[in-house]
């Protein structure tokens, strides 16, 4: 029965987990449509998130465009179809790539940086000097974070569409020797709005994502400098493991025949 014992255990945990997360993403929620609102911490949190994380994001999303191009090319070449090069690049940064790779670099940054910002907090009883001051640490801290990550994952994720397809037309012009202005006509001539559309509505759940698994471990640590290790480390796995769930799920509502 030990087997069978260490099974329930890890099932009735998750379930436990999943319920703290729930009623915390739930708080959450509340607190980022109910007033009082601090436009100034949600102003800092924005430039934090969004300003400070476009260089990353710029240069993964070039970087894999121009990989993609070349990759498209050398499959499609022995199909004779290299033409679809242009399409295959607009279409896979729009609806996956930018989406999914901003999302898990904005996670190892910013979703670390939350977890251990606010875990410090906890382990040294500045929430609980908020709560004594009579400021609610929902508001103060968690909200301004969740707000500002879930809009500015959306611009970060239309720049990164931008500067992927840009270097998938650097790429193909420029060393597959494409015609600049038939790679142009295939790019704009079988992108719809919808692949957009599906792209930034996956960033602003990654947004909210990432914003909340930081949040929620680094409220809940304990044990000092290990415990925020520990809240740092899973911020940042768990908001990975969600993001790509959630792109899955995304992808099926909009996609699904």
């Amino acid at each position: 029965m030990n087997p069978l014992a260490a099974i329930g255990r890890g099932f009735l945990t998750l379930l436990a987990t999943t319920g703290r997360i729930g009623l915390f993403a739930s708080a959450a929620i509340g607190h980022c449509v109910r007033p009082p609102f601090y436009p100034r911490l949600i102003l800092r949190q924005f430039i934090e998130i969004g300003y400070y994380s476009l260089p990353v994001v710029g240069m993964t999303t070039l970087f894999s465009g121009m990989v993609l191009a070349l990759q498209s090319y050398t499959g499609f070449a022995r199909f004779s179809a290299e033409g679809a090069v242009a399409t295959v690049v607009v279409l896979s940064m729009t609806r996956e790539l930018a989406p999914v790779l901003a999302g898990l670099m904005v996670a190892g940054r910013v979703g670390a940086a939350m977890a251990a910002e606010i875990g410090t907090m906890r382990v040294t009883e500045q929430i609980d000097a908020l709560t004594t001051l009579s400021t609610n640490p929902f508001k103060y801290l968690i909200a301004p974070r969740v707000i500002a990550a879930t809009i500015s994952l959306p611009i970060l994720v239309l720049i990164g569409d931008i500067i992927g397809v840009f270097g998938g037309y650097v790429v193909g012009v420029y060393k597959l020797d494409f015609n600049a202005a038939n790679y142009i006509s295939s790019t704009i001539q079988y992108l719809e709005r919808m692949d957009v559309i599906s792209g930034l509505v996956k960033a602003a759940v990654f947004g909210f994502l990432i914003a909340l698994m930081g949040c929620y471990h680094g409220y809940n640590s304990r044990g000092g400098a290990q415990g925020v290790g520990a809240a740092t480390t899973n911020a940042v796995v768990t908001a990975s493991i969600m993001i790509l769930v959630a792109n899955y799920v995304i992808t099926e509502m909009f996609f699904a025949d």
